[in-house]
């Protein structure tokens, strides 16, 4: 059995710890702690809510027991039947922003002795669990909290949300994957070496087998900061709301940057980057900044078929001109292959060669390499720990009654092919990754 007086004494012991910080900071002739004071001060107070939780917990399993011991049958020996659980309502996205903004405000509030006084009226102390206190609910709500955020920036993102996704659980900072290491479909090559042969009778055969390479992905950390003033942190329901607006958008726009020209070292591996990438070269004569249809001819037939029905064009919207102005040409006259048949007055179709055409801001500038890409995402592999850590302090801008948030989200990402491959038949490599080099 536990000891509860010895939780007691060890408890008493990290309180006059507080004690001691907070009287020499008061001291001081300006009054404040150091940073390593204060850092150790809200260690402190958040094991001495966990050990009260904790006691208070040790306290009532034991007077349980002891209940069950004088009365071994329960009382009457009738037993209630248990309610049906309430239909929950969704919540509303006002709700989740003023919710979200509470749990910020109490993480501020943590910065500070005697906290509970610095959260909103509305967070009032609670006899079981609660929000309130991190030992006693809060931190479950960090927990869901991290996730939501996570979840809206992969669901703001154009291109995370369509990579190969596995997330990363306690534990581990990565992965290793084997992989078949294939770079050619020739008699011989195909998934590395594995070949079969046509054989008369009592023939001797002969053995091949596959060829293996293993990936590994290492968790990158992307990192943000936002100063909340305390006039802000007073309205929770609009720190809220710039939190999981801003945030999440700005962590879903580097990630989509870095799965196009990521350098690897230190964040993900990017198409552009990658030996998997085929580059279509420019027809000879090709004017400057332009993109002609014979150029999208090109791309089309260098993606592998097998990801053809996967596959979308990703462009800078200053391509879009090109587009609309791209003509087949038949004889001395053209036809239009980016506009409907009733021509201009209609819905232009968002697709071309059948496939979706999406403007994203990480393409390159009109004539550079990247400008329009001819992407299979499936084939690009991401890894994740599925949650934002949160941290925050009010030392750093303390003088301008300001605290700091710190976000910080760990993913890593390269394409899954190792190099384009080289077709049974054929002169052209293929790879689910397409580009077209530059016009200048």
């Amino acid at each position: 059995m536990v000891n509860i007086d010895k939780m007691k004494q060890e408890r008493a012991k990290k309180i006059a710890r507080m004690r001691e910080i907070t009287d020499a900071a008061q001291a001081r002739e300006d009054k404040r702690m150091t940073e390593a004071e204060g850092q150790e001060w809200q260690t402190l107070n958040g094991e001495v809510d966990t050990m009260k939780a904790d006691i208070e917990k040790e306290e009532r399993m034991q007077g349980l027991e002891r209940e069950v011991a004088q009365n071994p049958n329960g009382g009457n020996g009738e037993q209630r039947q248990p309610e049906p659980p309430k239909e929950k309502k969704p919540e509303s996205v006002e709700q989740r922003s003023t919710r979200l903004g509470q749990f910020l405000q109490i993480v501020a509030g943590l910065c500070h002795p005697g906290y509970r006084n610095l959260v909103t009226p509305e967070i009032r102390a609670a006899s079981g669990l609660n929000e309130s206190a991190p030992s006693e609910g809060a931190y479950l709500v960090q927990q869901e909290m991290s996730a939501e955020l996570f979840k809206t920036t992969i669901a703001q993102s154009a291109l995370a949300s369509k990579c190969r996704r596995i997330p990363i659980g306690a534990n581990a900072n990565g992965l290793k994957m084997n992989a078949i290491d294939e770079t050619s479909r020739a008699t011989g090559s195909r998934w590395g070496g594995v070949q079969a042969y046509w054989l008369a009778e009592a023939d001797a055969k002969t053995a091949t087998k596959p060829k293996f390479r293993q990936m590994e992905l290492k968790l990158k950390k992307l990192a943000a900061l936002c100063y909340a003033t305390d006039e802000l942190i007073a309205d929770a329901a609009a720190l809220g709301a710039i939190i999981s607006q801003v945030f999440p958008d700005e962590m879903a726009w580097l990630i989509d940057n870095a799965i196009i020209r990521g350098i690897g070292a230190g964040q993900p591996l990017g198409i552009l980057n990658s030996p998997a990438l085929v580059t279509v070269n420019a027809e000879a004569g090709q004017p400057a900044d332009t993109i002609v249809f014979e150029n999208i001819v090109n791309m089309y037939s260098r993606m592998i078929a097998s990801s053809r029905a996967n596959a979308a064009w990703y462009i800078n919207q200053d391509i879009e001109p090109q587009l609309f102005t791209m003509a087949l040409v038949v004889g001395v006259g053209g036809v239009p292959v980016y506009l409907p048949a009733n021509g201009v007055a209609g819905a232009p179709y968002g697709t071309l060669m059948g496939r979706p055409v999406i403007p994203i801001e990480q393409a390159d500038n009109l004539g550079d390499v990247g400008d329009i890409m001819f992407l299979d995402l499936s084939q690009y592999l991401m890894i994740d720990k599925g949650g934002v850590e949160q941290a925050e302090s009010i030392h750093v801008r303390f003088t301008y009654d300001e605290t700091v948030y710190r976000f910080v989200t760990r993913v890593d990402g390269q394409p899954m092919w190792s190099s384009a491959l080289t077709p049974a038949n054929g002169t052209n490599t293929l790879s689910p990754f397409v580009t077209l080099a530059a016009r200048a």
